[in-house]
């Protein structure tokens, strides 16, 4: 499905639930980072992409917040003022909360979002949401929002309203996406260019749904803070973890408790992937790429112990048939694996990886492509 199926299912939910036209609409892409995995937090670089996927919010003129989701089609009243549901309307109501904060939204409002970004999947859905209800409803508002702004409160909305303490990678590549480019967007300065990618990217579906309020994200995020903290006491000026030099990472990791050496080494070392990705992707070596997701993954699964079974099958299936590389993409604990591989041999890897699942597993996971798409936009919605 395209952009624009998106938003003209959420439109025609909208009619059907509220028995009204919506008065205008946004959608915004999910994501898949290509590398640069919990660096985010850490201030380190991060290589995201736009998916073609995307989440379509369109809204209209209300006495008080009703909201409808094609992920269940029930209509939600919620008051914005009273405690979270701990339900996907949380991130709408944090949406509102922090756009209300800064004089940006409307005084209430009807709500419909329908999406084809897999939800739990590891490809930021969750920001798709927040993103595009900020577009939306501050556009029904009548106010139009800079890109740092939209980036603001969809992050805000996240972390301070819903309390999943993750980084901005997610929301800022939901908002400043270019078509047919990835973006390096280092956290720590908040410098941000464009790096061309060529080709499809495969997304492996593991079939095993994430969920970050469940705590693990949060608590790897406190480890990198505990271990920040005590490799002050030895380099005052370390502002990140993702800051210290390589060349003092063994003295570091001698400071430090097991478990906080092993997530230390991992954002240190996928930092430095960041940047040779980066050379990769400029001079078109598409196969240095591939070693890189496969070295990421390794640290991801054995120093910040994020990954599953699931996706290490799939990433050991993909080599084995042939893949230039792939890893686990998103927070971890199930989600979704990114693969790339040459264009001829793009069918044989997927059959080979849903084959060798399906016999580990006894189903075959789902398999898709994308291109790099665009950002947030407005969208039209009369019909």
């Amino acid at each position: 499905m395209t952009h624009i199926s998106s938003t003209r299912l959420a439109a025609d939910l909208h009619r059907h639930t509220f028995g009204s036209d919506p008065t205008t609409g946004a959608s915004a892409p999910g994501r898949v980072n290509l590398i640069g995995e919990h660096t985010d937090y850490n201030g380190g670089p991060v290589l995201p992409v736009a998916l073609q996927r995307r989440t379509g919010v369109v809204v209209g003129p209300g006495d008080g917040w009703s909201l409808v989701s094609s992920v269940d089609n029930s209509r939600v009243t919620v008051d914005v003022h009273a405690p979270l549901r701990l339900e996907w309307s949380d991130y709408i109501v944090g949406v509102i909360r922090e756009l209300e904060a800064i004089g940006a939204a409307p005084a209430g409002a009807t709500v419909a979002i329908a999406s084809t970004v897999p939800i739990g999947a590891g490809l930021s859905s969750s920001a798709a949401i927040t993103v595009g209800a900020a577009k939306a409803l501050s556009l029904l508002a009548g106010r139009r929002l800079t890109p740092v702004q939209l980036v603001d409160i969809a992050a805000r909305a996240e972390h301070e309203q819903v309390g999943v303490r993750g980084g901005r990678m997610d929301q800022t590549i939901s908002v400043h996406a270019c078509v047919g480019t990835a973006l390096l967007f280092e956290t720590g300065t908040g410098t941000m260019r464009t790096v061309p990618m060529p080709g499809r990217i495969w997304i492996i579906e593991t079939g095993i749904s994430h969920k970050l309020t469940g705590g693990e994200l949060n608590a790897r995020r406190a480890e990198c803070e505990a271990a920040l903290e005590t490799l002050q006491s030895r380099w005052p000026g370390l502002a990140h973890l993702a800051d210290l030099p390589l060349s003092d990472l063994d003295t570091a990791l001698a400071m430090l408790p097991v478990h906080l050496a092993r997530r230390t080494r991992h954002i240190v070392t996928e930092t430095a992937r960041v940047f040779a990705a980066v050379d990769a992707l400029s001079s078109g070596n598409l196969a240095e790429l591939g070693r890189l997701l496969v070295t990421g993954h390794e640290s991801l699964r054995v120093d910040y112990e994020s990954s599953c079974a699931e996706a290490d099958t799939i990433v050991e299936a993909a080599l084995a048939h042939g893949a230039f590389g792939a890893r686990l993409t998103g927070a971890g604990w199930g989600g979704a694996v990114l693969m790339l591989a040459a264009p001829e041999r793009e069918t044989a890897v997927v059959e080979g990886i849903r084959a060798d699942f399906k016999a580990a597993y006894g189903r075959c996971p789902l398999s898709w492509s994308t291109e790099a798409g665009g950002g947030v936009r407005r969208e039209t919605v009369r019909e």
